[in-house]
């Protein structure tokens, strides 16, 4: 078992006076892939959103605790710094902006150490080659006419580049071709080592036919009602999420 990297205590969070998140525990350590997943409006958009410190989302009780540290008050760009990274559900369109400079700049801030145009060049197209991305990708204005499945590779992409210690993956597969999910899931599972961690929220068991799980958790009415390993995902697909309604562990 891993180094403790995230632990979350009976987080209650409020979104527009309504609460969404009911008192969920998590716990991930390092070197694990955890599932999340639960039906529409379960709560697990706001769970990744939460963690990342969306200020949009109101904390009411609980904690989050990243490598030890209490990180509840923490910006977005401090969590981002620490090593935190959210990709998202539907990625902007920023028309002017190549998918390189904008991964320069984001490595940069994140860095916080200027990036040199030919070192930074190397390691983009080390990235690239590895999650099969052709060159001319990192001319193109960010996810502008890009198809789902290119807007996807640029999220993994950008994962690639930051080097997270805590990567969280919000509806990755939505809407994605197998080829897609393959390419999404083997860039996953290029870049997971010992000493990261990755959350992966999904309505789909698809992405878990080609990616091996540690834990899969089930959010539903803004708690995990239940939690297990990749056989729990196989149990919903059979019987569905209503099978666990009532069932509260956490």
């Amino acid at each position: 078992m891993g180094e403790k990297l995230l632990e979350i205590n009976n987080l209650k969070v409020v979104v527009e006076g309504k609460e969404i998140l009911k008192g969920v525990n998590l716990a991930i350590n390092k070197g694990e892939i955890h599932v999340i997943m639960g039906p529409n409006g379960a709560g697990k958009s706001t769970l990744a959103n939460v963690i990342m410190g969306n200020p949009t989302y109101e904390v009411t009780d609980g904690e989050i605790i990243f490598q030890g540290e209490l990180i509840n008050e923490l910006e977005v760009d401090k969590r981002a710094k620490k090593g935190i990274f959210l990709s998202f559900q539907y990625p902007e369109e920023i028309p002017g902006i190549t998918v390189e400079n904008f991964l320069r700049t984001a490595k940069a801030a994140v860095t916080g150490e200027e990036q040199g145009f030919f070192q930074f060049r190397k390691l983009l197209l080390e990235k690239m080659a590895m999650l099969d991305m052709k060159e001319e990708y990192a001319e193109r204005y960010l996810n502008h006419g890009f198809s789902g499945g290119e807007k996807k590779k640029n999220e993994i992409l950008q994962m690639a580049i930051l080097e997270p210690v805590l990567a969280i993956l919000d509806e990755t597969d939505s809407g994605l071709d197998i080829d897609a999910i393959r390419i999404v899931t083997e860039g996953i599972k290029k870049f997971a080592s010992e000493e990261n961690a990755f959350l992966i929220i999904t309505h789909y068991n698809r992405i878990l036919d080609y990616l091996d799980a540690d834990y899969v958790h089930i959010l539903m009415d803004g708690r995990i009602v239940k939690s297990g390993d990749i056989y729990l995902a196989k149990e919903i697909e059979e019987s569905g999420f209503t099978a666990l309604e009532g069932v509260h562990n956490g």
